[in-house]
């Protein structure tokens, strides 16, 4: 029986968006987890931004293809995202007799913000005859207005799947859609989006640090904006960066992406020297707030009270999970595997 302050940080759930209860500090949280994990046949899935801590504790690590298709196929019967939101949301949409946690409802995304579903709504309706093509990171709501979901891995793909004879509009990533067209030659029309940490790298930094570092690779994400693309030596999603890494002889890495992912690079090349690409602002960081928003004492308290839970109603799951399942099938046929 759960004593009452307990019941009310519960009931202040929807206010915090995590469950706001004291963890004792003298708590092995990674025991507990694991313990929890058995118990209550639950599989945690982290992405490779989370905190170095979460992605060791995780069944599976990866970027959102590789996370959507281990959704699609685990056999637990609780699944706790430590990611974002959207993620949650899309396993609930694969998933939908399984409960779906995720430690911090507002664990959130500026990309995702960025591409309101009633606006764009609005948007697509200009454009009829055109098939929609949405980068993963988007809303429950924008996926229900989408053709085929696209991630970073296979968007290329994806994208040369559509017949050249119809038009497409891609959201909401205008930095991605604009690599898009670069690499396909495919004529198409762009949402205004964009991820607020893959916007705030410094050319002029970037130019200096490689001068200091002449022998280092430097990589990036294609969310990120054409002038530091264009400089960049390799670009990939976060799983393609990560085996970019692995086989490269290279001994220095200058890595423009949410430095999450160099904790997984230092583990597979511990040899090799990983340098966070540098931010346009004061500090020296390029974190991802929201993603950092989720920590070992919320997944713990999460685990333990399955709460915050994803909830999405039936017609949501219904429209939404189409445009997913024809990406996990084109992704499928072209050979990508999780």
């Amino acid at each position: 029986m759960m004593v009452m302050d307990e019941v009310t940080a519960i009931k202040s759930l929807n206010k915090k968006g995590f469950l706001d209860l004291d963890v004792d500090p003298t708590l092995d949280l990674v025991a507990e987890i694991n313990k929890l994990k058995k118990e209550k046949n639950a599989i945690v899935l982290a992405h490779y931004y989370q905190e170095s801590e979460i992605q060791d504790v995780a069944d599976y690590i990866g970027d959102s293809l590789g996370l959507a298709q281990k959704a699609a196929s685990t056999e637990a019967e609780i699944i706790v995202f430590a990611g974002v939101h959207f993620m949650a949301e899309t396993a609930k949409m694969l998933n939908p007799n399984k409960k779906v946690l995720l430690p911090d409802l507002k664990a959130g995304c500026s990309l995702a913000d960025s591409c309101p579903a009633p606006l764009f709504k609005k948007f697509k309706e200009k454009y009829p005859d055109h098939v929609v093509v949405s980068y993963i990171n988007c809303t429950a709501d924008l996926k229900t207005l989408t053709d085929i979901c696209c991630t970073s891995s296979n968007a290329e793909v994806i994208i040369n799947s559509v017949p050249k004879d119809k038009g497409i509009i891609f959201a909401p990533d205008k930095n991605l859609g604009a690599y898009l067209k670069k690499k396909t030659g495919r004529d198409m029309i762009l949402w205004n989006g964009a991820c607020m940490v893959h916007e705030i790298f410094s050319h002029e930094k970037i130019t200096k640090l490689r001068v200091h570092h002449p022998n280092a690779r430097f990589i990036a994400h294609p969310e990120c904006e054409a002038h530091i693309l264009e400089n960049a030596d390799f670009i990939g999603s976060t799983s393609q960066l990560l085996k970019y890494t692995k086989e490269n002889p290279a001994q220095e890495f200058i890595v423009a992406t949410e430095s999450g992912i160099i904790h997984q690079m230092q583990l597979a090349s511990p040899e090799k020297v990983f340098i966070p690409a540098p931010p346009n602002n004061t500090c020296a960081c390029n974190d991802c707030p929201h993603m950092k928003r989720n920590t070992m004492e919320k997944l713990y308290l999460c685990m333990k009270h399955e709460l915050p839970e994803i909830i999405l109603d039936p017609v949501t799951i219904e429209k939404g999970k189409v445009c997913i399942d024809r990406m996990l099938e084109i992704s499928a046929a072209a050979g990508f595997k999780a």
